[in-house]
């Protein structure tokens, strides 16, 4: 059912918790095979124990901590330099997009 959902919302204005979001799942979808792909997954879940599974992590975080990388509040010298050239557009995207797609959890990782 939450995949009918999201499909069915792609691309709209959404109203969350009061705030207005224009997301596009397929800019962010395309945006994440361009820029995130080879470190996290196209699906948002790495094969590899050194970086984060981000697939089904919620929205507003991923929103955030990219904010938070392209600011320079949070720190990290692959991660800064990733999001450098995002734009806001591109953040909400690739949220929008990774937050829809199924987690993998593994406490082994």
């Amino acid at each position: 059912m939450k995949k009918c959902i999201i499909a069915a919302l792609s691309g709209v204005a959404l109203i969350i918790s009061g705030q207005v979001v224009a997301a596009d799942i397929e800019a962010g979808k395309s945006k994440a095979a361009e820029v995130c792909a080879s470190c996290h997954g196209i699906d948002g879940n790495s094969p590899a124990p050194n970086f984060p599974h981000i697939g089904g992590q919620y929205r507003t975080y991923l929103e955030k901590a990219l904010k938070d990388y392209k600011s320079g509040s949070r720190t990290d010298p692959v991660m800064n330099g990733m999001v450098a050239a995002l734009s806001n557009d591109d953040i909400e995207n690739l949220a929008f997009y990774y937050s829809s797609l199924p987690g993998k959890l593994n406490s082994n990782r």
